[in-house]
């Protein structure tokens, strides 16, 4: 499985950007997403997941209300509309596929592949 993601950039705070993640492979409707960001000096974080079998969604405390996670398996994408951005939001935000049918999808080392990342900046 290969996954790109894309839609990163600089935006002022309060602004809004929406990353997407294409994945490669025929399976795309079967495995769980997430979406996880590092920033410089700091370990890789969870931001939000969503199930391939129930569609639950997942979300940090830290993103509630701001972000928001959804797919489209028709064109195996998934996507991160981010809103309200903050400059404390500024990372890499690295799309990734869990494919075993876990159910722990906020934890980092569920998932079993990862993207390269996409650079977002939030100017102040």
């Amino acid at each position: 499985v290969q996954l790109q993601a894309s839609g990163g950039g600089l935006v002022q705070a309060g602004g809004s950007l929406r990353l997407a993640c294409a994945a490669s492979g025929r399976a795309f409707s079967r495995y769980s997403m997430a979406w996880f960001r590092q920033a410089p000096g700091k370990e890789r974080e969870f931001v939000t997941a969503i199930s391939w079998s129930t569609g639950s969604k997942y979300y940090a405390d830290s993103v509630k209300g701001r972000f928001s996670i959804s797919r489209d398996n028709a064109n195996n994408t998934v996507y991160l509309q981010m809103s309200g951005l903050k400059p404390e939001d500024t990372a890499r935000y690295y799309c990734a596929a869990e494919v075993g049918g876990s159910k722990y999808l906020t934890w980092r080392r569920t998932y079993d592949y990862w993207g390269q990342g996409t650079l977002v900046t939030v100017s102040s």
